[in-house]
């Protein structure tokens, strides 16, 4: 761990010890999910390999990049994640929609019934995945945070977050993910971020707005 990583820690633990509604704010730039099988055809006799892990413990961004094609457009160098998925999966902003020509709906990762088809392409092989989605804002959680929060899977959240620049946005309808081995953190896209002038480091924080009960 390097002297910045460190700082960052730190002030992680220092805000979620002071106010245990704060949660980290993960920026997601548009990327893309493969089988293994589809992997092999876009990059055959390779393996994915690890250029950063991510925060939650089994994700990592890859070292590969492919470009996605579509009716009017291309976006050239778009990110593979790791690990291989039971499903392939492209997720983008809702602006990137009129860039490439698709109408991609605001949907939960792994929700890909009629879900519109993309062209994507590496330096050796080109297919056609149908799967293109604006993934639906949400915060991975351990079972302790859900806990904490007064939520389960699938609850509708809403969550606080002072922007630089006078920028002070709520988000509503942010899904909850619980899970045992995941790691508190808000995921929204590059257009949410951009509204609320949330910047794409890691040290961006929201504030869970606990409901009353009446």
């Amino acid at each position: 761990m390097d002297e910045e990583q460190l700082r960052t820690l730190i002030r992680t633990i220092v805000r979620e010890t002071l106010n245990p509604n704060l949660v980290p704010i993960g920026v997601s730039n548009h990327h893309v999910h493969l089988t293994e099988e589809d992997f092999q055809k876009l990059f055959p006799g390779q393996k994915i390999e690890m250029l950063k892990k991510l925060r939650q413990h089994a994700d990592f961004a890859a070292k590969q990049t492919v470009d996605l094609i579509g009716p009017k457009g291309t976006i050239e160098h778009v990110r593979l994640m790791g690990p291989y998925r039971s499903h392939s999966q492209v997720e983008i902003a809702r602006s990137e929609n009129f860039t490439l020509g698709v109408d991609a709906p605001i949907r939960m990762s792994g929700d890909l019934d009629g879900t519109p088809s993309i062209k994507v392409r590496s330096p050796y092989a080109e297919i056609e995945i149908q799967g293109v989605i604006v993934a639906k804002r949400h915060i991975h959680m351990s079972l302790e945070d859900a806990k904490r929060f007064g939520v389960k899977l699938g609850d509708s959240m809403q969550v606080e977050v002072d922007g630089d620049g006078g920028r002070k946005t709520i988000f509503d309808d942010v899904v909850a993910r619980p899970r045992e081995d995941f790691v508190l953190e808000m995921h929204i896209d590059t257009d949410e971020a951009n509204a609320a002038n949330v910047g794409l480091g890691n040290n961006s924080f929201g504030k869970v707005i606990i409901k009353k009960k009446n």
